[in-house]
């Protein structure tokens, strides 16, 4: 497990990056943390990976302090936004160089992927578009069954094809290794079909995270009419993020699962219409609810 404790770091004397950041990141997940360009979440994996030191706080991993923790960082790996390559290396080079660090590296799995994704192994990575050689650090990064994944922007100048190769692949990682995998993204769409958890950062601090399918079963959107006339008072009781009403029919957004379906049909509606959520609209709601514009986080 991960565990982040009052994070602080800063910069410049005017302004915090992080701000008393505090999170835990459960063992054999896929974490996703989302939030506009400048929030801090490359400056957060950098700390989680003894790349910054924090200014103060603690980052925690299965129990013991990370901060240049030589026996975890051999169970670490980190792919960041700003891609680096040696200049003359190929990928073979760069997987021999990676299986010189990480005592799991799995050179097979470079040389059977490179040839699904059609990458010539052989060749000067620098000559490579810049999705290519996103690829080729995430083959190498996944090869080296580290027990965690950090990933920046994960899937940034992928076609959806690859993309959905390599978040299937990191699937298979995580049921095959165990492992824990980390990825930001400032796209709530690209993290939603993959992540177990997603949190979202903003102004330096976690304002909100929360499980995926948790998300999915207790919050719904409901439209419904009594026989009666009604006003979202009729509601007490539930916990309404959002009531709008035209006409006689109301829209609701409810988060309280199953208990909240059973009180409504007491109410013996006229219309009672139960309408899916997308992971973007749930969040929007949760966002409105503690006073936030989503708009404004992502």
């Amino acid at each position: 497990m991960i565990e982040l404790k009052k994070l602080r770091k800063s910069f410049t004397k005017q302004k915090d990056v992080l701000q008393e950041l505090t999170c835990k990141i459960p063992d054999n997940a896929i974490y996703g943390l989302v939030g506009a360009n400048g929030v801090g979440k490359s400056t957060l994996l950098r700390i989680i990976n003894s790349i910054y030191q924090a200014d103060s706080g603690e980052v925690l991993i299965d129990g013991e302090n990370a901060y240049e923790n030589e026996t975890l960082k051999k169970e670490m790996v980190f792919v960041p936004d700003d891609l680096f390559f040696f200049s003359s290396y190929s990928l073979h080079q760069m997987a021999k160089f990676y299986e010189a660090l990480y005592p799991k590296f799995d050179m097979s799995l470079v040389e059977e992927e490179a040839k699904t994704l059609n990458l010539d192994i052989k060749q000067n990575i620098t000559s490579f578009s810049k999705g290519m050689k996103r690829q080729c650090a995430l083959l190498c990064a996944i090869a080296t069954n580290a027990k965690y994944l950090f990933f920046d922007e994960t899937f940034d100048g992928l076609d959806p094809v690859i993309r959905k190769h390599f978040k299937n692949l990191l699937v298979k990682q995580m049921t095959k290794q165990d492992t824990t995998i980390i990825m930001t993204s400032h796209n709530l769409r690209e993290l939603e079909d993959i992540c177990d958890n997603l949190g979202i950062l903003y102004k330096g601090k976690i304002l909100f995270e929360g499980e995926v399918d948790s998300l999915k079963t207790n919050m719904f959107k409901v439209q419904i009419s009594l026989k009666e006339d009604f006003n979202e008072k009729t509601f007490k009781g539930l916990k309404v993020l959002s009531y709008k009403k035209v006409g006689k029919v109301a829209t609701l957004i409810i988060e309280d699962g199953e208990k909240a379906k059973s009180k409504l049909a007491k109410l013996k509606p006229v219309i009672l219409d139960y309408l899916p959520l997308t992971l973007e609209e749930m969040f929007i709601y949760q966002m409105e609810a503690l006073g936030y514009e989503f708009n404004e986080i992502l």
